[in-house]
């Protein structure tokens, strides 16, 4: 070989390890120009109180002007719904794809195991910066346990691991006068991410959680829409229009972060997401299977794939779908088993691939005592496109109102129910001495879930039908409770 066909030789080798090193470098940073993240929940919002949904009370005060505004610029879901009507399952339910039963998280302090994988992990691992910051995420389960030994276990078991699995680990309140700090704090957010990186962050808001503010600012309780499932109260109003108010806070700080993207040019390169973790606080809301517990507002912003706006969809949408749709927006997948399904093409526009048939729900143990139902209620319920069927495990539970029972709100309801003032259709609901195993409601005619259907001739078959997709669910995720069918 001639010195010339060397040097021809030499160069092309020189030339094939430079692009084999590069195609692997790429290989490992599959995050180039991949779009930002941001994944904002707000704090026991029930559907519909969003403006864009057409609530009546929320339009008459103008409460939610820049989700109204969002909304037009995506998609908004009228059949989303959280795989809990609590903060920690259902928190834990968004990030790991996963029903709180398959995973073992139904009891509101527990941590998921330390081997169970967050979407955030397959981010960060294909180059994302991952964040969470504000209103307490609940992914490591409760606050700082009283008890010492609980806080040993969990650290030693790996279930507080949250310092390891992302690049920043925040809690934020912003009721009250922090709320004016929520575009500061997003600044310097964003001002961590290394640059050239793609980020995701989650963003909790405090509201509408409560304890609420005083001020109803200007929203007056006597005008209010009332649902009938409502006793006509005077504390019961306010109670209501303090709720509607901080919705309105929930609202300002939203707006700000959307401010805070266009000022810094990341609107048109940032997926937003805005969901609610699970139902109000209000009576038949957090903590109940009925509609108010678990169907929540979802609004999603994503400019790669939605070029018209004010889009609208009622394709039924569960929690532990954000986790795949999230990872197919950029590219990825889990690489284990989960129940969620994406629902990208849905925001495409394109053939609904995995269009869900019902979506699930769970209740567990959340705080309080064990013969009520704020503290301990065991309950399931599926969810289709016309209606809801609630199994009910512990019928003799008494009923009270998560949140809600030392509020002046709930005392009037006692009183009221004391001095034999409520209907009987209110006391069924919150006086019962035995509440039905079985629930099932018409949604499309008794959106409110006032007429129980369960037993009447003309329903069978649908019952049947509900009953059995529920304890195909409950088999599959191992579900602790009895099967509907093996106690009738």
């Amino acid at each position: 070989m001639n010195f010339k066909c060397k040097k021809v030789g030499l160069l092309s080798f020189f030339l094939l390890m430079v692009l084999s090193l590069f195609a692997r470098t790429i290989s490992k940073d599959t995050s180039i120009n991949k779009p930002n993240i941001l994944l904002i929940l707000s704090d026991d919002h029930s559907f519909p109180h969003v403006g864009c949904y057409g609530d009546a009370n929320v339009l008459k005060y103008n409460i939610t002007p820049n989700l109204d505004a969002f909304a037009k610029q995506g998609m908004r879901f009228e059949r989303a719904y959280t795989t809990a009507p609590q903060c920690a399952p259902s928190r834990i339910s968004i990030f790991t794809g996963c029903s709180p039963v398959s995973i073992d998280v139904t009891r509101f302090a527990e941590p998921s195991r330390k081997e169970v994988p967050f979407f955030t992990d397959v981010l960060r691992k294909s180059g994302y910066w991952v964040g969470l910051d504000g209103r307490n995420h609940h992914l490591d389960g409760a606050e700082e346990d009283k008890n010492p030994m609980i806080n040993e276990v969990l650290a030693n078991e790996g279930m507080r691991s949250l310092k390891t699995r992302f690049d920043h680990v925040v809690k934020f309140n912003t009721k009250g006068a922090h709320l004016t700090e929520v575009p500061a704090k997003i600044n310097a957010i964003i001002d961590e991410v290394p640059k050239g990186k793609p980020f995701f962050l989650y963003f909790g808001f405090n509201q509408p959680h409560r304890k609420f503010g005083e001020d109803f600012e200007e929203i007056n309780p006597s005008d209010l829409v009332l649902p009938p499932d409502f006793p006509d109260l005077p504390e019961v109003r306010k109670d209501y229009a303090r709720y509607l108010s901080d919705v309105r806070e929930m609202d300002r700080g939203f707006g700000s972060i959307m401010k805070v993207l266009e000022e810094r040019g990341l609107s048109k390169n940032t997926i937003v997401i805005f969901i609610g973790d699970n139902g109000e606080s209000l009576l038949r809301g957090k903590g109940t299977l009925c509609g108010r517990g678990t169907h929540v507002p979802l609004i999603i912003r994503y400019p790669a794939t939605l070029k018209k706006g004010n889009l609208s969809t009622k394709t039924l949408v569960s929690g532990e779908d954000l986790a795949p749709t999230i990872l197919e927006m950029v590219g990825l997948s889990f690489e284990n088993k989960i129940s969620g399904k994406s629902f990208l093409s849905t925001l495409k526009g394109v053939n609904e691939t995995n269009k869900r048939d019902y979506v699930f729900a769970e209740r567990g143990w959340h705080a309080g005592p064990l013969t009520r139902t704020d503290g301990l209620d065991l309950s399931r319920s599926v969810t289709s496109e016309q209606f809801n069927f609630i199994y009910n495990a512990l019928p003799k539970q008494e009923f009270a109102q998560v949140d809600m029972v030392k509020t002046e709100a709930w005392q009037e309801v006692v009183k009221a129910h004391t001095d034999n003032r409520l209907s009987d259709l209110l006391q069924k609901f919150y006086f019962y001495k035995e509440r039905p195993v079985f629930e099932l409601y018409d949604l499309t005619n008794d959106p409110f879930e006032l007429n129980n259907l369960t037993g009447k001739k003309e329903f069978k078959d649908i019952e049947k039908t509900h009953r059995e997709a529920l304890e195909k669910k409950m088999i599959i995720d191992h579900d602790f409770l009895p099967l509907p069918s093996h106690i009738l």
